[in-house]
């Protein structure tokens, strides 16, 4: 796996060289060949694993949204953390997520779960594992992946435009620790799971605050509403 062979907008590109150069990351293509040549079903398809690099080159980030990792069911993970393919139930952290964003912003909740809106406009949706084996959550941790997603986390951090950090639930907070909050906005609250987001990710108004910060800082904010149709 080399920065040559995937796709991957140029500034990715040149940013993550030494990282796709690495033992680890040829480590990890030797993994992940050798589940897909022993009959195992990885998620999502290979021309899909930097999706969420590609679709928000370096220089344009203004918000970091931390997943951990992709959906493991058919047909929904495409490469960028909550979101899912057109036509494919919206899952009940992206339903919560909605519900927020409502809250906060009047916007209704959209009919599907497709956020490539999003990504369009410099939100980068970021899994800290880029690959799952179908049917099996967890199942590519600790294979050098989450080392990767650290290098892609401290690029964006020593960017000198100030972005904006959403970490939604312990180990996007762990893992973002970080980052320089006295020129970035760290945004914390507990996951959108409908396990924990009565914890305080309802009523967090995150993307309001998000929306303030770039405004402040001299950026154009995200339209956080999604087209009727992906």
């Amino acid at each position: 796996m080399t920065a040559e062979t995937v796709r991957l907008s140029e500034s990715w590109k040149k940013a993550l060289a030494a990282e796709f150069d690495a033992p680890y990351m040829r480590t990890l293509k030797d993994f992940l060949i050798a589940s897909k040549n022993s009959g195992k079903v990885i998620f999502p398809k290979g021309n899909e694993y930097f999706r969420a690099l590609d679709l928000t080159p370096l220089g344009t980030v203004k918000v970091v949204i931390l997943g951990q990792d992709p959906y493991h069911g058919e047909g929904q993970a495409h490469g960028l953390c909550f979101s899912v393919r057109p036509g494919v139930r919206v899952p009940p952290s992206l339903v919560n997520i909605y519900k927020e964003m409502q809250a906060d912003l009047g916007i209704p909740p959209a009919r599907h779960g497709y956020l490539e809106h999003w990504a369009k406009q410099g939100v980068l949706l970021l899994n800290s594992v880029l690959t799952v084996e179908r049917a099996c959550a967890a199942s590519h941790q600790g294979k050098g992946w989450e080392r990767f997603t650290d290098a892609v986390i401290a690029r964006v951090n020593a960017q000198e435009t100030p972005a904006v950090f959403m970490l939604w639930g312990a180990y996007a907070q762990r893992k973002a620790a970080f980052v320089d909050s006295s020129k970035h906005l760290v945004l914390k609250a507990p996951h959108p799971s409908p396990l924990s987001a009565h914890n305080g990710f309802f009523g967090s108004r995150h993307f309001s605050q998000a929306n303030d910060f770039l405004i402040r800082n001299g950026l154009t904010p995200i339209d956080w509403k999604l087209p009727d149709t992906p």
